[in-house]
């Protein structure tokens, strides 16, 4: 079969088309041919060799969390009745024609949803129903999303304002501000301009409750906007981590909820969420916005995309 490796970390020129043995299925296993692998940031940041005291790897070794795609093979122990069957499951090795996943993490994909819609729910949806579990959103809440038209974002977006939340959007250009307006941002900021926290501040007249999609400075610059006993949860890492003195945190009583730190939710957990991800998707109350698609083998373009800030929402592997 056709994968993508990488024989050293680097840049995305590091990603290389090559062709390797196919998988087989051992027990209590499945192998899906993959019609569509997810693409996150931290692909990117795993292949520049960032991360390794969390996410050990050593090249050469096939980057991707996953896809979509339909059953090919079934191991010792499973149902057979799992052939042919459209899954998504999430899975080292995503940039590759076929996949192996334990069958007990695999989750069917609705016959109305496209595997390219399902996988763009594969790590985005369900951290976006986590981070919409994490605190109790009250009607009429103001609630800021900084990097909110990013995958996950775009999808939180959506999640709180359904939800009855007034939503406030911080992502950078008028392209992405316009997409947070039609998912349902009542504002939308820019928050590579000046000023940009005291827009938000002017507008609400207080932040009780932000959530931090990109990490670094512009975590940093949100966790500012929250007011005194208020909370800020942050997932992103694309930007390095968030900075917070906890000093600082204590002082305004700002209850700082750090979703990374707690490492992969529980296997059970995931598939849980990737089913309601994909049910909410079915009946139509969230959408993913994929923004771009590219071929396995123009993986380094995808991963270019990302790093230069250039996509829209997701980014997706048509295998």
């Amino acid at each position: 079969m056709r994968a993508i490796r990488v024989h050293e970390f680097g840049g995305p020129e590091v990603l290389r088309e090559e062709v390797v043995p196919d998988p087989v299925a051992g027990p209590g296993q499945v192998v899906v041919g993959l019609e569509v692998a997810d693409v996150i940031f931290l692909d990117t940041l795993l292949r520049s060799g960032w991360g390794g005291e969390y996410f050990p790897l050593t090249p050469p070794y096939v980057p991707g969390g996953g896809g979509a795609g339909r059953v090919l093979a079934t191991g010792e122990d499973v149902d057979p009745a799992w052939l042919g069957r459209r899954v998504i499951a999430r899975g080292a090795g995503g940039y590759a024609e076929q996949i192996v996943f334990p069958a007990e993490d695999i989750v069917p994909i609705p016959d109305t949803l496209s595997s390219s819609v399902a996988a763009a729910m594969l790590h985005d949806g369900a951290t976006a129903l986590l981070l919409s579990r994490r605190t109790e959103i009250k009607k009429g809440d103001w609630v800021l999303i900084a990097a909110a038209a990013g995958g996950a974002g775009s999808l939180l977006v959506q999640l709180l304002h359904d939800a009855g939340a007034r939503v406030i959007a911080a992502a950078r250009g008028e392209r992405k501000l316009a997409l947070t307006r039609e998912l349902g941002a009542e504002l939308a900021v820019d928050y590579s301009l000046d000023g940009w926290q005291q827009q938000v501040r002017e507008a609400t007249g207080g932040i009780d409750l932000a959530f931090d999609g990109a990490g670094g400075p512009l975590g940093r610059a949100t966790f500012e906007v929250v007011s005194a006993g208020g909370r800020f949860v942050t997932y992103g890492s694309s930007d390095g981590l968030a900075d917070i003195d906890p000093e600082e945190a204590a002082r305004r009583q700002v209850h700082v909820d750090n979703v990374l730190a707690e490492g992969a939710p529980e296997p059970a957990v995931v598939r849980e969420l990737l089913t309601e991800a994909l049910s909410l998707a079915a009946q139509g109350r969230i959408r993913p916005v994929i923004g771009a698609t590219y071929p396995l083998a123009e993986a380094e373009k995808a991963h270019r995309s990302l790093e230069e800030r250039a996509t829209l929402g997701k980014s997706l592997l048509v295998v």
